[in-house]
């Protein structure tokens, strides 16, 4: 792991701030409240529930490819309207944490950058695209198969990626909902925290695997599966932007993986024998 942002560490050619350099001026007592407080408000969260979750399905009778986990389910059936506004009110505020860290990112000291310092902006859209594409690829497809493989096994629940009314808002919705997802975890678990554990003196291993373990362990809810899969996906995920130093191509390639995965389940549940359903 890099030293302190304030040792001269994590700088690129001309005195500016590299990608992985974190903390500015700020104590290691503050770096590490900042962060704890962060991740309780947001995928900290959300791991624990995911391992609560987990335990009552684990113990519950019958096993765990007969249990379903629904990722975007109605909120009020039957009323639409009422529903979208659920709908929205969840995604807008579930990208809170986002903002959050892009003004603890403004207030690092002079200099900074915001979320321009994890390399989340629009100065290069085809190169994070392009680069985005390419990951999901490689990782939508594999991931798919493994998934299949350890439903097959007993290790996982059947994941459910959408059961929204079939109106004229349900497609949109996953896609924000795809986008949203994508937005807070790679802000949240890559960017930001690689860079508040680079501040607070960790070594690079020690590093990738909290950030890969917390990707994990907020999926746990989906089963065994869930947890391994998204780690291995989160050692790449943490290793591409080591290589890169911006958070952008991540965020594209987990917001394709996510709108193929809600959408294609929304086209083809129930009219192909491969795809499990509920």
């Amino acid at each position: 792991m890099r030293q302190n942002a304030c040792d001269g560490a994590g700088t690129r050619p001309g005195g500016l701030p590299g990608p992985h350099s974190g903390g500015g001026g700020l104590s290691r007592r503050t770096l590490r409240s900042e962060t704890l407080l962060v991740l309780a408000l947001s995928l900290g969260a959300s791991a624990v529930s995911s391992l609560i979750s987990f335990v009552g399905a684990a113990t519950r009778p019958g096993g765990l490819k007969d249990q379903a986990a629904t990722l975007n389910a109605s909120h009020a059936p039957g009323r639409p309207w009422l529903d979208l506004a659920w709908q929205v009110f969840g995604i807008a505020t579930a990208l809170v944490p986002v903002f959050l860290v892009a003004h603890l990112l403004t207030r690092e000291g002079p200099g900074s950058r915001g979320l321009r310092a994890i390399g989340f902006d629009r100065t290069r859209p085809g190169p994070d695209l392009a680069r985005g594409a390419a990951i999901a690829a490689c990782i939508g497809g594999a991931g798919l198969a493994f998934y299949l493989v350890v439903r097959a096994a007993g290790f996982n629940l059947t994941v459910v990626p959408e059961n929204l009314p079939h109106v004229w808002w349900r497609i949109p919705v996953l896609v924000a909902s795809a986008v949203q997802n994508a937005v807070l975890e790679e802000v949240v678990v890559v960017g930001y925290l690689l860079r508040r554990l680079d501040g607070l003196g960790w070594t690079p291993v020690a590093a990738l695997a909290a950030s890969a373990v917390l990707r994990g362990s907020y999926h746990l809810y989906q089963g065994i599966g869930g947890l391994l899969g998204n780690m291995v996906m989160g050692v790449v995920f943490v290793l591409l932007y080591r290589r890169w130093g911006r958070v952008g191509p991540l965020v594209a390639a987990h917001a394709l993986i996510d709108v193929v995965a809600f959408v294609g389940y929304a086209l083809l549940a129930g009219k192909v024998g491969w795809l499990p359903t509920a």
